[in-house]
């Protein structure tokens, strides 16, 4: 070519390859992206405790996933991975034209695929968008890397590669698969670890540890050979990268404090994806479970195979602890959660009738009559029995609650309002058990014939702890639970101090020994509130302690309903409360209540509860509401002798063996006719054939004379002071007889068999 059309030709091949490539330029802004690649990494759930712990991590759409950004990418794990799939990644435009020629001369000399030369940018847009493996495949992907370079830095691309890249075993990204293989965070990961992880996404399948150790080893070795030669290794740290034993975890996923983890996977929005910090104290809550197995354990040939548990920081209303059952894994019933199943309430829900009445006036020192009675109800009458089938006859609220009596507690509830009171209080203090109406439930409520659930249940007493303030409580930091409420108005003003009176009654260990004794496992060496609870025929046991830090709630029983043999509640459940509440004060510390200026203390008639008119010998110091005292007593108090005069609703149960007050009171004298209190006449009672005590029917008269029974198609039994009539089906009349009158009362009832 003549030299004076050299310059002319330059200067047109210039243009083309300048007009060129501003067109290719420009028509790359024309292809479109993966509309995957531009949406957020999908992220598996990872739920941790308050301390930082996993607990658990949930797949998302089939995978386990976490998130980094490219600052936390260690240079040890990111050369690692430039070293295994991409050393010019940061040289070249989103495609390597040396690599791709290097390739494709490789492809032809040996007539077949044996290198794909894809860079980094390329594997990020296939992997966004998975096509059939062609060459118009490569080319699409070609020409979407250039764009996605146009778009994106380098370390956007890089990050969003490792956050999206398969690493085998459901592990997608580099973060998660850390996690899974070794059990730690990317930044204390060795270069011998970052080889071994980065070599996997050559080959999920074929390259899995678990399966083929020794292949997934030679790829480290390629891996680390790439890195010394690129100089990202020196020689010293690539002889003991190659030395070091890989430790990886077994091929199982972490499942902590299961139960906890499922219910806090429930109150989740369904989409929610990330980090969840909950509440939970890993270390506590491994002491619960071992307190759950070691007390059944003990109980094994009581017939008590399971127990839930919970812990509750009351400031906060954070769940410390929740436990289940004692093996969540086992086959059957092991899943079932007793922390939230629905189960017969028992005894604990009497606290909370007693605050109601001390909320309306009543004192510690208040006298409930406990002695037989019978309450008219829609569908026949009502006699509460105590649990010892025992009576004691007048007794301070404080001794009535704290061996946890029935009579007085039902007498109690009919005194401050009845069942729909007390059911109120408790809707508004977060128990969703309580669906139906009052009158269903009746003053029977205050003793258990409504079921609760452990969690709920724990809540309300933790609102006790905080002295009637309630707050729902909480499984994660983030929100807290859906709990609902019904407070809609601002509880009384004597709340406070009605609930400070009440912890004080709660906490009285000798108050409660008529029942449990000096040393159940209520007696704490140091001042916690207690109650038990134990449903009918043994099914249902409860202990609920609370400190002004912490409420712990037990249950124990059987999830399939059958009943434990003779275990009560300061049996069963008491001593799992017991061990977890003393480890949280020995760890943690417990106070108590400080007492509030309004408080007051006097001395006081153990019989009558009212204020000393003179000096006793028996006298008892009780705590008071200033303002709010008992009268003082008054000659009509005691009878000549100086015994105490008790009203006529006394007269049959001081005539009984169970009167261990004879030597000191006396019935007032009265006229009062023959009268059957129970069964009232046309009463249906119900026979289960699986409740012996079902075929008791107790009873109950009142007269001036002794009272004896009699039936032509019913055996008459006395027990323990008590008389009752063995039900069977049918019909049957029942005579009274008074022995000081002569007179005679008939009374008839229907017996049904379920």
């Amino acid at each position: 070519m003549p030299s004076r059309f050299r310059p002319r030709v330059l200067r047109i091949a210039a243009t083309a390859v300048c007009a060129t490539a501003t067109a290719v330029w420009v028509g790359l802004k024309l292809v479109p992206l993966p509309p995957a690649l531009l949406a957020p990494a999908a992220q598996s759930r990872e739920l941790t405790d308050r301390h930082g712990a996993t607990l658990r991590e949930v797949r998302v759409d089939d995978r386990f996933a976490r998130e980094i950004s490219f600052a936390e990418i260690p240079p040890q794990v990111r050369n690692a991975m430039l070293a295994a799939e991409d050393k010019r990644f940061f040289a070249h435009c989103g495609v390597d034209l040396l690599a791709t020629g290097r390739a494709l001369w490789s492809n032809i000399t040996h007539r077949r695929i044996t290198s794909g030369a894809s860079t980094i940018t390329q594997q990020l847009v296939k992997i966004s968008d998975p096509r059939p493996r062609t060459v118009g495949t490569k080319l699409i992907e070609a020409a979407r890397a250039l764009r996605l370079e146009q778009l994106w830095t380098k370390k956007q691309i890089l990050a969003a590669y490792f956050n999206r890249i398969d690493f085998g075993n459901l592990n997608v990204g580099v973060a998660a698969a850390a996690n899974y293989y070794f059990g730690k965070p990317l930044a204390d990961l060795s270069d011998a670890e970052a080889a071994f992880l980065t070599g996997l996404p050559k080959n999920p399948k074929r390259l899995n540890p678990h399966r083929a150790t020794r292949a997934a080893k030679r790829r480290q070795e390629v891996v680390l050979a790439r890195m010394e030669r690129a100089g990202w290794l020196d020689a010293t740290r690539a002889v003991r990268a190659r030395a070091e034993v890989l430790r990886l975890r077994p091929p199982q996923r972490l499942f902590r404090a299961p139960h906890f983890v499922d219910l806090v996977l429930q109150t989740l929005p369904p989409n929610a994806a990330g980090p969840v910090k909950t509440t939970l104290d890993l270390d506590v809550n491994r002491f619960v479970e071992e307190a759950v197995r070691e007390q059944m354990a003990r109980l094994h040939g009581k017939n008590v195979k399971d127990a839930a548990a919970v812990v509750i920081d009351n400031a906060s209303g954070d769940v410390l602890a929740l436990v289940g059952s004692q093996n969540y894994f086992a086959p059957g019933t092991g899943q079932v959660n007793g922390a939230w199943a629905r189960r017969s309430a028992g005894s604990t829900l009497k606290p909370f009738t007693y605050l109601l009445a001390l909320e309306q006036g009543a004192t510690p020192a208040t006298i409930a009559a406990d002695v037989p009675v019978t309450f008219p109800t829609p569908t026949g009458s009502f006699r509460p029995d105590n649990y010892s089938h025992r009576c004691y006859g007048p007794l301070r609220y404080r001794i009535a609650l704290a061996n946890s009596l029935n009579i007085p507690a039902v007498r109690v509830l009919a005194a401050v309002g009845g069942a729909a009171t007390l059911q109120q209080r408790l809707q508004d203090w977060g128990m969703t058990t309580l669906e139906k109406t009052p009158e269903h439930y009746g003053l029977g409520l205050t003793i258990g014939n409504a079921e609760t659930r452990l969690l709920e249940l724990a809540n309300a007493y933790a609102t006790l702890a905080r002295m009637g303030e309630w707050q729902p409580y909480r499984l994660s930091e983030s929100a807290s639970s859906s709990q609902p409420s019904t407070l809609n108005s601002q509880l009384s003003p004597a709340t406070p101090l009605a609930a400070w009176l009440l912890a004080d009654m709660l906490s009285d260990n000798a108050a409660r020994a008529i029942s449990f004794g000096m040393q159940s496992a209520l007696r704490f060496d140091f001042p916690v509130a207690c109650k038990t609870g134990t449903s009918s025929d043994f099914r249902d046991n409860w202990a609920v302690g609370y400190t002004p830090e912490y409420t712990v709630a037990v249950w124990a029983g059987n999830f399939d309903g059958t009943p434990m043999r003779e275990v009560s509640g300061v049996t069963g459940a008491a001593p799992i409360m017991h061990a977890v509440m003393a480890h949280l004060h020995a760890r943690f510390g417990t106070s108590w209540f400080p007492r509030p200026p309004e408080i007051i203390e006097r001395e006081v008639h153990p019989v009558t509860g009212k204020l000393l008119a003179a000096t006793r010998a028996d006298a008892v110091r009780e705590r008071f509401v200033a303002g709010q005292l008992p009268p003082v007593e008054t000659p009509a108090d005691y009878d000549a002798t100086g015994k105490v005069v008790l009203g006529p609703e006394y007269a049959e149960w001081s005539q009984s063996a169970q009167n261990g007050m004879a030597a000191r009171t006396a019935v007032e004298a009265h006229d009062a006719p023959l009268r059957v209190e129970s069964p009232q006449p046309g009463t249906t009672f119900l026979v289960d054939p699986d409740l012996p005590s079902s075929e008791r029917v107790p009873l109950r008269a009142t007269g001036p004379g002794t009272i004896t029974w009699t039936s032509d198609s019913l055996e008459v039994r006395e027990v323990a002071g008590r008389t009752f009539v063995i039900a069977r089906e049918g019909e049957h009349r029942i005579t009274a007889h008074d022995a000081a009158t002569g007179r005679t009362v008939e009374t008839w009832i229907r017996v049904k068999t379920l």
